[in-house]
């Protein structure tokens, strides 16, 4: 009952407050998404991209092998690093987005080799940060490495502050089976969202999460509308003088 009511408290307060973001849009020309356990770049974020690519935004979600994480969390952030520096130049900067395990590769990726010195903003949807008791239940070094306490988490706790300064949101929904605890989403550093979607796997396009990450991001469309909207009321001030 005690949960119950605290996920009903948190629904309410996402309701009222998700979409007004406590800081400045971030001014977003790239997105690099990491997909979870078992897909790839066609099976994460399909409806996101879309916007976003809509919005003027560049986006890669590459295809991260073995999608079961057999070999560990590792050497998947290194195929993604290698993915991100062969498509952009080191000064170009980007926003992650990163689903379930994605976010855990992600956030090695930006800790340990050093993508954190480009990026400007973090997204996770659904990331165990903290671990997920399902991942006994899984095979692999990758699963290994997803339980709590496990060595890779507790790294990562250790070197999280080589991401100060970068803004960081996380998003869960309390009818998470595959992340157990569903507050493992949750991350201390982050502003952390509680939506209302049925299952772990809709939550990368779920239509809140989706709208939210969005509204948090000043893209080259939102920039340009800016622009135009600028330069209209200066029209209209201008016109207005001369009368």
């Amino acid at each position: 009952m005690t949960k119950a009511l605290a996920c009903l408290f948190a629904l309410l307060s996402f309701a009222s407050s998700a979409f007004a973001a406590d800081t400045q849009p971030i001014p977003t020309r790239r997105v690099v998404m990491v997909h979870g356990i078992f897909q790839n770049e066609w099976r994460c974020f399909g409806r996101l991209r879309r916007e976003l690519e809509a919005n003027g935004v560049e986006c890669i979600c590459p295809s991260l092998k073995p999608a079961d994480a057999r070999d560990g969390l590792p050497l998947l952030a290194q195929q993604l690093k290698n993915a991100v520096d062969a498509k952009w130049k080191n000064n170009e900067r980007f926003v992650l987005v990163g689903f379930s395990m994605g976010g855990l590769i992600g956030r090695h990726y930006l800790q340990e080799l050093d993508g954190a010195e480009r990026c400007d903003g973090i997204f996770t949807v659904a990331t165990p940060h903290y671990g997920t008791k399902m991942a006994w239940m899984w095979y692999g070094e990758g699963a290994h490495q997803m339980r709590p306490g496990s060595e890779f988490l507790t790294r990562l706790a250790a070197t999280e502050n080589r991401l100060d300064g970068i803004p960081a949101v996380t998003y869960r929904t309390c009818a998470d089976m595959m992340i157990v605890p569903s507050q493992s989403c949750n991350w201390e550093r982050a502003m952390n969202i509680t939506v209302s979607c049925p299952i772990h796997a809709l939550m990368s396009c779920d239509p809140n999460v989706r709208k939210d990450i969005v509204s948090r991001l000043q893209t080259p469309a939102a920039m340009a509308r800016g622009i135009a909207v600028k330069k209209t009321r200066q029209q209209v001030s201008y016109r207005a003088a001369q009368r």
